[in-house]
């Protein structure tokens, strides 16, 4: 049985827009708010050369990341055609207006990726 940790609640998240929420190990998690309220959870990096996906334009069920405007899919984290790659998704419960994620997930998903910060491809 899942634990999970309240975050934020879902007004912190811009609609159609995002928030980073940091780990104690590990690179950040994007929180991402669409227009017709669904919350989802993706490790703040593009798989195409770590963008900040935080930062990027949430249109319908996607993000386009900042740096070479990959769509992201919210639901699944894998860029869509003709790109290739995946970045981990994250269990999200919304909760009387609350948002929480796996506690299990955050202290072991994706712990070994560089942050942003990090990576080297932003120079």
């Amino acid at each position: 049985m899942s634990q999970w940790k309240t975050v934020c609640r879902v007004e912190d998240i811009p609609l159609k827009g995002a928030r980073q929420v940091r780990r104690a190990r590990g690179p950040a998690i994007a929180l991402f708010r669409t227009g017709g309220d669904k919350v989802y959870a993706l490790l703040d990096r593009c798989p195409h050369r770590g963008g900040p996906l935080s930062q990027g334009i949430v249109f319908g069920e996607s993000v386009a990341c900042p740096l070479h405007n990959w769509t992201i899919g919210l639901e699944d984290g894998c860029a869509r055609a003709p790109d290739e790659g995946r970045t981990p998704r994250f269990s999200v419960r919304v909760e009387d207006g609350c948002v929480a994620l796996d506690v299990d997930e955050l202290d072991r998903l994706a712990l070994d990726e560089p942050s942003h910060a990090e990576c080297g491809h932003c120079d």
